[in-house]
């Protein structure tokens, strides 16, 4: 057994002014379930006085352990660095700003425990208290496009709030911005995926990190997530697949000119005299050609990059500056 049982991973940027409140909450929280739990603060680059907050917090409280990185590497590594830190069986995440409310943690974990089949519970802000051009209409598209790419049907990928057993976890590496897209990819190695629904806060001190300017972000990683989803393993079916329907044509094209070309000199038809007078087609045939060879070759090196990276040891996506714990 472990020696921790929950832990909380909270990924922070520039929240001072919520740490304080954020700590008593989850502290009364966690310590009236009778388990064993650590949180886990990963300052993540702040330039204010984020982790001057966590230092006196972990000082204040049992069971604090703040992480602060060498910069900011963004959420998705912050939280992979706390996810790695992590000792519990189960592993809680949520966001800092307190719009997630520490007090859905308990309901979390009830349903894990009622149903030991299910590896991952997903938070659903079915109220959310968020603007609704900026923030909750382009959040219900990409939750429906999360959903239909991957197959994985959830309600609010964007919900940090979400509990994981932390042997799924071991099995995924996070980059990029895919720390929403984790029970996707957890779903990938085989787990269970559920949702509940859970509170949302107004934010109430500091400003959103969040915008318009993400949605870009989101939906290259959804792509980079189908393709990791579907041809991680075999990327020479995505690439070869694309390779084949440029190249056929390609092919098809050129040996209809030969043939033509053939029977002008052959047999003088007109098809054939006009087809020497436009090159165009002679310069397609060869394009989709060239370009069918060039992707079936990317494909080759993709299974040569897959093996390596397989084979090769993962390294972590963020640098730790320092650690501090709440002293025994």
């Amino acid at each position: 057994m472990s020696e921790v049982d929950v832990s909380v991973v909270v990924p922070v940027y520039n929240e001072e002014a919520t740490i304080e409140p954020l700590c008593r909450q989850l502290h009364e929280t966690l310590s009236s379930l009778g388990r064993p739990y650590e949180i886990i603060l990963v300052d993540d680059g702040s330039t204010d006085g984020s982790w001057k907050r966590i230092q006196d917090q972990a000082r204040r409280y049992p069971h604090i352990c703040g992480i602060r990185l060498r910069r900011n590497f963004g959420q998705t590594a912050a939280m992979s660095a706390g996810i790695d830190a992590a000792r519990g069986d189960i592993i809680v995440t949520m966001d800092a700003d307190l719009q997630n409310d520490p007090a859905d943690i308990p309901a979390l974990l009830r349903q894990m425990d009622a149903d030991p089949t299910v590896d991952v519970i997903s938070g659903w802000r079915r109220d959310r208290k968020d603007p609704w051009w900026t923030r909750r209409l382009p959040s219900h598209i990409a939750n429906w496009l999360i959903s239909w790419f991957t197959g994985v049907r959830l309600h609010d990928y964007g919900c940090t709030l979400k509990a994981y057993r932390a042997s799924v976890l071991r099995d995924v590496r996070l980059y990029g911005e895919m720390h929403r897209f984790i029970p996707a990819l957890a779903a990938w190695v085989g787990a269970q995926v559920t949702e509940v629904v859970v509170r949302h806060h107004p934010r109430r001190h500091g400003r959103s990190k969040y915008g318009l300017s993400r949605t870009l972000r989101v939906v290259l990683d959804l792509i980079t997530v189908k393709y990791l989803l579907r041809y991680s393993h075999r990327p020479m079916q995505a690439f070869g697949k694309i390779g084949l329907l440029l190249a056929v044509p390609g092919v098809v094209l050129l040996g209809g000119i030969v043939a033509l070309h053939v029977s002008f000199w052959l047999f003088g038809t007109r098809w054939g005299a006009d087809l020497i007078k436009r090159p165009a087609w002679l310069l397609m045939g060869f394009g989709l050609v060239f370009m069918g060879v060039q992707f079936i070759a990317i494909g080759l090196l993709a299974e040569v990059l897959t093996r390596t990276y397989h084979e090769s040891q993962a390294k972590p996506t963020y640098a730790v500056r320092e650690r501090v714990e709440s002293t025994p």
